[in-house]
């Protein structure tokens, strides 16, 4: 490759940080010239690549000052059902909304009170398609898990007893209700973000008990009273009783993971066991 280059090409060469090596005069004469368009293009493609990544790092660290500067978005303590909806579908309070196609919220049937609240992990793209969590095969698993105990995620018809009513339902949402376009894990703050409508959530279904599915829908809930919680496996989180707004939590496996493993069925079953006997207990 000939390095014969002019004062342009050796100035972009310069901004990129690659440095110009010259060989020996004989060795230099006897290689192939390389186009001077050819080197241009590489250069340019190369100028192009790091100011698209530059760009992304510039879009994330303003989302990332917007939430800094507002405390992570609208204040939802006051916010009803259908304005939380809403607010949830618009949110930009965060860099996890990114690319996303649509916001993963609790399904459009879902019950509005509920003894019962499962908070699941971040939305995959089965989720994000339906626009609600736990979608596809891990959510026919999810639901026969829901049936053995008599419970179901889909509100009753109107006219029964309220309180039948929620004792028999499941209410099921997303720790954090975005899916970026590149599919990444949540950072802590970004969970911190998103429990501001975990928090209304709860405060709206009034549930007696929490199943948290999943290392991060028990991050989300317990972050700020758990200590090293970040750093703890999922097996170390279960078998112990956990409170969030005052009410119990329960930590047990996702339904994703208890397809790939299913030998830990059992040990998920008595998880959701537990929730029970907690709700049956008052706390």
């Amino acid at each position: 490759m000939s390095l014969d280059f002019d004062p342009r090409q050796r100035a972009m060469l310069q901004e990129m940080g690659v440095r110009v090596w010259r060989p020996a005069a004989a060795a230099a004469s006897a290689a192939p010239v390389v186009p001077k368009n050819a080197i241009e293009n590489v250069v340019t493609n190369a100028v192009r690549t790091r100011a698209t990544a530059q760009i992304g790092l510039k879009k994330m660290a303003a989302h990332e000052a917007r939430a800094s500067a507002d405390g992570g978005g609208a204040d939802a303590a006051r916010l009803d059902w259908p304005a939380l909806r809403q607010t949830i579908t618009a949110c930009q309070a965060c860099p996890l909304c990114i690319g996303r196609r649509a916001a993963v919220l609790a399904a459009p049937d879902a019950p509005y009170r509920a003894d019962w609240l499962v908070v699941s992990e971040p939305p995959d793209d089965a989720d994000e398609q339906a626009g609600a969590p736990l979608a596809e095969a891990a959510g026919q698993l999810f639901d026969n898990m829901l049936k053995a105990l008599g419970l179901s995620r889909h509100a009753r018809p109107a006219g029964a007893d309220p309180a039948a009513q929620a004792l028999r339902a499941a209410y099921v949402t997303p720790v954090v209700k975005c899916r970026p376009a590149q599919a990444r894990n949540p950072t802590q703050a970004e969970l911190a973000t998103c429990e501001q409508y975990l928090r209304r959530e709860v405060a709206l279904v009034q549930p007696k008990v929490i199943l948290a599915l999943g290392r991060f829908a028990a991050q989300g809930l317990l972050q700020g009273s758990v200590p090293a919680l970040a750093s703890l496996p999922l097996g170390q989180l279960r078998g112990q009783s956990y409170h969030y707004q005052g009410i119990p939590v329960i930590v047990s496996y996702p339904p994703n993971y208890l397809l790939r493993s299913p030998q830990h069925k059992a040990r998920a079953w008595l998880d959701w066991c537990r929730a029970q006997e907690a709700l049956r207990r008052g706390g």
